[in-house]
């Protein structure tokens, strides 16, 4: 089993300054056709990962061009969710791209393993991560199809929405988002995805069993340009975008 300062899926996010008090209102409606896009993406992903299984079983390898695809949707998945009810920490609509955009304040990225081992696909992704699985379904409402994705980590009716609203009220109600409860939602997410990562296949390290709350990830900087970190107070939002 890693710690978190080595574990290979590295999730990051910077708030949007400033956060219109009331664009959150709607940004679910905005934000539906990158559902469309990712119900179809996440249906393929379910696809490639059995694939990805059996070439692993054999080889011991996951093919690159498959494993770029499923951390290209997690990380679109991860964008819309930050915009949205995963977060609504920022206001920028995010990119259609399986690719990284440096630019945008939401990151996750997976680092590419040369070898797994051919016997641990078999059992890890269900039996191992089992554990795992009840602590992040309680964050996220679930596991399973529909909503913002197909196979999926469930971004509705879980602690990470409910905290995600909570902080949208404080901030339509002061103009601001606040500091500590954006630290914790991160902190909730990136445990989320490091599960949804290791189930996926792409990794055989375990997830740490703890929170990394806010800032950059202890793993390090996801490649390329590094994020600015977040200030400790976010600034007052006083107009509406």
């Amino acid at each position: 089993m890693s710690t978190a300062s080595t574990y290979p899926a590295r999730l990051e996010g910077v708030p949007g300054q400033p956060l219109s008090r009331w664009l959150w209102l709607v940004k679910w409606l905005l934000a539906i056709p990158h559902v469309v896009v990712l119900v179809f993406l996440w249906i393929g992903l379910v696809v490639t990962t059995i694939v990805a299984g059996f070439a692993i079983l054999f080889t011991g390898r996951y093919p690159r061009g498959l494993f770029d695809y499923a951390v290209g949707v997690m990380r679109w998945t991860w964008r819309v969710s930050y915009y949205a009810i995963g977060a609504f920490a920022t206001d920028r609509y995010p990119p259609f791209t399986l690719h990284d955009d440096p630019s945008y304040p939401a990151r996750f990225t997976v680092d590419y393993p040369e070898r797994l081992s051919r016997w641990l696909v078999l059992v890890k992704w269900w039996l191992l991560a089992l554990p795992h699985l009840i602590i992040v379904g309680f964050f996220a409402g679930g596991w399973g199809l529909g909503g913002d994705g197909g196979w999926r980590i469930a971004g509705g009716g879980g602690l990470i929405s409910v905290l995600a609203i909570i902080a949208a009220v404080i901030l339509a109600v002061t103009g601001r988002y606040p500091s500590a409860l954006y630290d914790f939602i991160l902190g909730l997410n990136r445990w989320c995805y490091r599960v949804l990562a290791y189930v996926a296949l792409l990794t055989d390290q375990y997830p740490p069993f703890r929170l990394d709350n806010g800032g950059p990830d202890p793993a390090g900087p996801v490649s390329g340009p590094v994020l600015p970190t977040a200030p400790t107070n976010m600034p007052t939002a006083d107009r509406v975008a």
